[in-house]
């Protein structure tokens, strides 16, 4: 399996973040992370990569403990995609790729043709080849999106993290974004990526691990576990789960907007 938590908590100080969570990332599954604001899903993904490294329990990632892996061991295991991201220099973008395809160079060692190969064959698959020369800073927030996606392909780690990568995006770049990503889990990479939004969950993720007060609420496929009680429960709203195209896809609706 790709990653493995057990009894994993965290504290800020004496705030207690995370609580005794327990779960499995199979290999090549997409699983979306669901909680409102606060909750700890950041704090999990920061656990995850090895950035917080004072917590309890065990995060095992490809069978090896994150916790005593180097900064160079974790970039070969799992690579990670941030909310949002602000460049500082017109790279272009081949070049804002090659910067994660170097994981397996020495410090002071320039990228060579392997590397550039598995730059360039990252933004074929997610469908960007012909940006390679564009700069970064001149392409659209979904295009971005797709770069940093493309970057995480060619760090060559079979794990990939994601906090909110659809956070900032118009409704045409999400679905492109989310189908990109749906396709790399499909082709074995293991995603697990943070959303707000109940319906991504349901109609892109394999299993949906949801978190409400430092705990895990529920965990399992998106169909079994998000419930009309369980997201009122989380958002403090009261909303209908509805299934449309013979339960392919439901979607939550918020009941005071049904009724008004």
């Amino acid at each position: 399996m790709s990653i493995e938590v057990k009894d994993l908590s965290f504290s800020y100080g004496r705030h207690k973040v995370l609580d005794g969570l327990n779960f499995t990332v199979e290999d090549g599954e997409l699983v979306g992370v669901l909680g409102p604001n606060g909750v700890g899903k950041s704090t999990l993904f920061r656990c995850i990569l090895g950035l917080n490294t004072n917590y309890t329990g065990t995060i095992l990632v490809n069978g090896k403990d994150i916790r005593h892996l180097s900064i160079k061991e974790r970039a070969r295991e799992v690579s990670y995609i941030p909310q949002s991201h602000a460049p500082v220099y017109d790279y272009e973008v081949l070049d804002v790729v090659l910067m994660a395809a170097g994981s397996d160079l020495k410090m002071l060692s320039n990228p060579g043709c392997k590397q550039r190969a598995r730059a360039f064959e990252a933004l074929e698959r997610v469908g960007i080849q012909d940006f390679a020369n564009r700069l970064y800073t001149q392409i659209s927030g979904g295009e971005q999106q797709l770069v940093l996606i493309a970057r995480a392909i060619a760090q060559n780690a079979s794990t990939i993290v994601m906090d909110e990568p659809t956070s900032a995006l118009d409704y045409g770049n999400t679905v492109r974004v989310l189908s990109c990503v749906r396709q790399l889990a499909r082709e074995g990479l293991s995603i697990v990526q943070s959303t707000h939004n109940p319906d991504q969950a349901f109609l892109y993720s394999d299993q949906a691990l949801v978190l409400k007060g430092g705990r895990i609420a529920a965990y399992g496929r998106p169909h079994d576990v998000i419930t009309s009680e369980l997201i009122s429960s989380l958002y403090g709203i009261d909303v209908e789960v509805n299934s449309l195209y013979g339960d392919k896809v439901r979607v939550c609706v918020p009941v005071s907007e049904i009724e008004r």
